[in-house]
């Protein structure tokens, strides 16, 4: 009994890896695609959570994925905990599956044909047949591991005596939800865990009450994983990991409080209604007490986020929170994660640009300027972390465009903090207006940088300005040398204003070049040319 139940489960886990990498390989950005563009509302964002947690046969993946996601900027807390209770949903789907292929039909058989096959395309294929093998060979095998299962617990009833765990008494219950939560921290998988309780109970080693005492605490175990993956992370993956925690424990609570109540109403719809019983009243309930607790926390997401946010405030730097090294390895996260970096810190700095320019002291603003080139330098030591180095893959003209605002980025943050007297720019007719239209192309860029403004228009007017400054800076120096040898100005004077017009042209450009590549341009298209005259 013992090696059949532990080659059962063993081959059980094993095809859901096999399906769960290969469908992640065979999907490609699939994954990414759907939570980025359908999560705009709570519903949305459960049924994705529940679509992507059905496709990868894991609400772990899915977990682990979303707390990604958050991380590197692509979802919102909010959003995300619309995935976690659809995830919660979707893994339900296991249970099903279980029932009908593995218990009602067996199909055994097919089973084995379908790890063949597999196996053959993974050997022998290339690219998405290959990945679509590897899938095919775990969806084969997690229906031998039933079978296998089944097997070994013919004999279980026999030999594991569960009279003791009386599921009609409170304690009897609570002991059943922790044998549960063990399984699965064990098994490391609610949905093996949840297969091996169906079984269980089809063969009759198990009763139902008990089976159903057992899927809820299985349902409170899935949670282990999501903890531990936050554990050391960002505030965001934290925030997400509790969500995910909170609850599954309060749909467990819920469960648990109206367990004998619910337990009649599976059965009558089971039996009466569906003219099925046992394993379709387990999986019924599975699926019902998770829909219950998303019904009840529905209406109350924003408040239930924002409690979360209050139990784990943001700490540390703020430009630099979506730099987590656990999306390093994943590049399109990676790319999100410094994107949106890059953004916040652009942002910044054109405030700090804007502040400059119009008077205010060095000293003033230093601090503020220390943490934007300290998220520079933070940006930067991410990005030699993170595996993003596949000229071939997708993700490549996304991460040279980061490289050339980062670039920019920096020189613009070394230009800030010059020592430049910016009241001298009044002195100076044309840069007076320079500064007006420098300071509207600037409030339109934080605006969009924001996400106060889908689009963003403002590249070619801060082109035309640099341009436009580069000229004049070129114009007027003549003239100020001129003026000088004829003695209408002091050399000293005629420094400062030439200096102050290099540094207005510095910072100019290097605006104009860093909004050109967040904004997505082809690095290709226009070269970067010269830089202003030092």
């Amino acid at each position: 009994m013992i090696p059949a139940l532990a080659g059962g489960i063993g081959v059980f886990l094993l095809g859901m890896v096999l399906l769960t990498d290969g469908l992640k390989s065979l999907a490609g950005g699939a994954l990414r695609s759907i939570l980025a563009r359908f999560t705009r509302g709570p519903v949305s964002s459960m049924a994705s959570g529940a679509l992507v947690t059905v496709l990868a046969q894991s609400s772990t993946i899915t977990t682990l994925a979303t707390i990604g996601f958050v991380n590197s900027g692509l979802l919102n807390f909010t959003q995300a905990v619309g995935v976690i209770l659809g995830a919660n949903l979707g893994t339900t789907a296991t249970g099903w599956m279980v029932l009908y292929l593995g218990l009602k039909f067996s199909i055994v058989n097919a089973a084995m044909l379908m790890v063949g096959a597999g196996a053959l395309m993974r050997l022998l294929g290339r690219g998405r047949l290959a990945s679509g093998g590897l899938a095919l060979a775990g969806f084969g095998l997690i229906f031998v591991g039933i079978d296998m299962l089944q097997t070994g617990m013919k004999h279980l009833g026999n030999d594991f005596d569960l009279s003791g765990y009386e599921a009609a008494t409170i304690w009897g219950r609570a002991l059943l939800v922790g044998t549960g939560v063990l399984m699965t921290v064990v098994m490391q998988s609610s949905s093996a865990a949840v297969a091996t309780t169906l079984t269980a109970l089809h063969t009759g080693a198990i009763q139902l009450d008990q089976a159903a005492a057992l899927v809820i605490g299985q349902n409170i175990g899935t949670t282990v994983k999501a903890a531990l993956a936050a554990i050391g992370s960002s505030t965001a993956a934290r925030r997400t990991a509790l969500a995910h925690i909170l609850f599954n424990l309060l749909t467990g609570t819920v469960a648990l409080l109206v367990f004998p109540l619910f337990m009649h109403l599976n059965r009558l719809i089971a039996g009466e209604i569906l003219h099925e019983s046992g394993a379709m009243v387990l999986a019924l309930f599975h699926t019902s007490f998770n829909v219950l607790g998303i019904l009840l926390i529905s209406p109350f997401l924003g408040p239930f986020a924002r409690v979360i946010v209050r139990l784990l405030p943001e700490r540390g730097p703020a430009l630099t929170r979506r730099l987590d090294d656990s999306v390093t390895v994943v590049p399109a996260l990676a790319v999100e994660a410094s994107r949106h970096t890059i953004m916040d810190t652009a942002a910044e700095a054109s405030r700090l640009v804007r502040e400059r320019v119009r008077g205010t002291h060095l000293p003033v603003l230093q601090e503020e300027i220390h943490a934007a080139m300290q998220a520079v330098d933070d940006t930067r030591s991410f990005i030699g972390r993170a595996q993003m180095h596949d000229h071939e893959g997708g993700h490549y003209a996304r991460f040279l465009s980061q490289l050339h605002a980062l670039d920019h980025l920096g020189r613009l943050l070394g230009a800030v903090q010059e020592t430049q007297p910016a009241s001298i720019i009044d002195s100076v007719a044309p840069l007076g207006d320079v500064r007006d239209r420098l300071a509207a192309g600037l409030a339109g860029l934080e605006a969009w940088l924001g996400g106060l403004d889908g689009t963003f228009d403002a590249v070619e007017p801060l082109r035309t300005l640099s341009t436009e400054l580069a000229e004049i800076r070129r114009t007027r120096r003549a003239q100020i040398l001129e003026h000088t040898a004829r003695g209408r100005m002091s050399p000293l004077d005629a420094d400062e204003q030439l200096k102050v017009m290099q540094w207005l042209d510095r910072l100019t450009y290097h605006i104009w070049r860093m909004s050109h590549h967040l904004a997505g341009n082809d690095t290709t298209a226009r070269p970067d040319g010269p830089l202003p005259a030092e």
